[in-house]
């Protein structure tokens, strides 16, 4: 008896095309090559008798009868996601895979402190964890979750806060002994400012600074710049290079051990908020979820 279901690998192969955009991105994407896929959907649609995709050297379109396939494939595969998710879990351990990006700072100072109980309550599920400062798609890249820095712009994803991170002014105590303390913002203005460029703009991020009852964000000058890396101006600072600003949560402990002092605590009080981002309309995984779930939101 011949099976029933036998395309499904090649139905894949037509829903991942459309997604990525290009034959090529969806190769790469399911692990194979071009020539295979373009197999796959030509078998597809002779099994069909319809055209499904339009393709030339240059772009490649979904006709009508590829977008009504499409979206009742979606809509099945989506039935066998839930079926998989409603038993995950269920006579055994959460198991599964959860990829997510985060910043340097978080992910060094903030986010293995979150992880660890998460990884030991679920020994099955693996987290692969990108750190870097930039700003991945999550849905070209295949990330489920991602954490951002700063107020979110209305992508339409979906967002968890999870909390707001005070910023403070440090240097080193060779620094001062040396330069000086600045004690009012015009001084600090003659001083070695080590400001961050910010990889998604190129600009210089500004410092946020509580000022006579105003917020203001202050433009540092400076001789000096990190990109890419923000802790590189931590770095830097204890280094006795200059002064910067930075997450208190990442000063804390060179704050107390005395490899770093506060400068202008006065102009403290602002913050960033950062948050946990992925797609809304994306069915989950559990253990997507569940990770979701154990990282705590703030206000």
């Amino acid at each position: 008896m011949a099976r029933q279901f036998d395309h499904m690998a090649d139905l894949e192969a037509f829903v991942t095309i459309v997604d990525k955009g290009t034959i090529s991105a969806a190769a790469v994407a399911l692990g194979t090559t071009p020539s295979v896929l373009s197999r796959a959907v030509a078998r597809l649609e002779a099994r069909l008798g319809v055209q499904l995709m339009r393709r030339t050297t240059r772009r490649l379109s979904v006709t009508e009868a590829g977008n009504l396939y499409l979206e009742q494939a979606r809509n099945a595969f989506g039935l066998i996601a839930d079926a998989e998710r409603a038993i995950q879990g269920q006579g055994g351990e959460l198991s599964g895979k959860v990829r997510i990006s985060v910043p340097t700072t978080y992910g060094h100072y903030r986010l293995p402190a979150m992880l660890r109980p998460f990884i030991e309550r679920h020994p099955q599920v693996s987290v692969e964890l990108s750190v870097s400062n930039r700003n991945v798609d999550l849905v070209a890249e295949g990330y489920d979750l991602a954490i951002r820095l700063g107020e979110l712009a209305d992508s339409g994803l979906a967002a968890k806060r999870l909390g707001d991170e005070a910023v403070c002014l440090v240097a080193s105590p060779d620094y001062l002994r040396r330069a000086g303390t600045p004690e009012t913002l015009d001084e600090l203005a003659g001083h070695a400012c080590l400001p961050f460029i910010m990889p998604s703009t190129g600009r210089q991020a500004p410092w946020l600074l509580h000022v006579d009852g105003k917020e203001i964000d202050w433009q540092a000058p400076a001789r000096l710049r990190v990109a890419d890396d923000v802790l590189g101006v931590v770095s830097l600072a204890e280094q006795g290079l200059g002064i910067c600003q930075t997450y208190h949560f990442v000063a804390a402990d060179r704050l107390v051990a005395g490899r770093l002092v506060e400068v202008l605590p006065g102009l403290r009080g602002r913050s960033r908020p950062f948050s946990l981002i992925y797609p809304p309309h994306r069915r989950l995984s559990a253990a997507v979820r569940a990770l979701i779930d154990a990282l705590p939101g703030g206000c």
